[in-house]
């Protein structure tokens, strides 16, 4: 999965093309993250994912029948180009999601059948002459590729699972527009919105077979997830109170400057 906000230059990886190319791994300095204020979460880590971000639904697209696809995402900041679960180069939080522990990898998607290995070519730790390599001197996969190949191929298969859910949330007609309204020190009003959230009462009233389908495909559990993490709203708007504050002094210092 491509995240513009992230993988700024995705490029398929080649034996031939990239028989040279080497990535400063791992990942240390997470600052690539910075303007990536939500990410997809695949339904399998919604047990870790909701102890410390806010999981929401987004319109992702179309499905092959028209219908709108409904994807999961875990919320990093309140407005937009914001990551409040970054500190300098550091990431904030116990849990990382699993498409940006694969960063600088990602996968494009070819068809329903094929998908291809990429890496994103803007990331300064693919552009130096030291690193792990990919490919061996005859072009068949090095150590590094042998170990993320299965993994991305998991991460792929989670997605397709996920947007099944997505799917299913759809036809029950549950999911609502979220609006999330904040009170901030100086009595100004910060409204989250843009988002989806399943709604307690018409899940409540759906037939009771209806929810046994649920319970035995493990959405009810994932529903019930969702519904836990929302309370992780309020730590992004203590996060972000926190961080305006450090910032206005010197946006202030800069106004007097120019004034002066």
């Amino acid at each position: 999965m491509i995240n513009q906000n992230l993988h700024r230059q995705p490029t398929a990886l080649d034996s031939v093309t990239h028989r040279n190319l080497k990535l400063q791994m791992p990942v240390t300095d997470w600052r690539v993250a910075d303007k990536l204020n939500a990410m997809f979460v695949a339904a399998a880590e919604f047990g870790d994912v909701c102890r410390e971000f806010p999981i929401v639904f987004v319109k992702a697209g179309k499905e092959e029948d028209g219908t709108d696809a409904i994807a999961p995402i875990a919320v990093f900041g309140l407005v937009q180009n914001q990551n409040l679960y970054l500190t300098g180069e550091r990431w904030r939080a116990q849990y990382m999601p699993a498409v940006l522990r694969a960063y600088p990898f990602c996968i494009a998607r070819i068809d329903a059948e094929r998908f291809a290995i990429c890496v994103d070519m803007a990331w300064t730790g693919a552009l130096g002459a030291d690193g792990q390599p990919l490919f061996t001197e005859t072009g068949e996969q090095a150590q590094l590729l042998k170990d993320m190949t299965p993994y991305l191929e998991q991460l792929e298969a989670e997605i397709q699972r996920t947007r099944l859910v997505g799917k299913k949330l759809q036809e029950l007609g549950v999911l609502q527009d979220m609006r999330f309204d904040a009170t901030l020190p100086d009595g100004r009003q910060h409204t989250v919105d843009g988002f989806l959230t399943v709604d307690d009462k018409k899940m409540t009233d759906l037939p009771d077979a209806v929810i046994g389908e649920l319970h035995r495909t493990g959405v009810l559990g994932l529903v019930h997830l969702h519904w836990v993490s929302m309370g992780n709203m309020r730590r992004l708007v203590d996060w972000h109170i926190e961080r305006s504050a450090a910032t206005e002094p010197v946006a202030s210092v800069a106004a007097n400057a120019a004034n002066g």
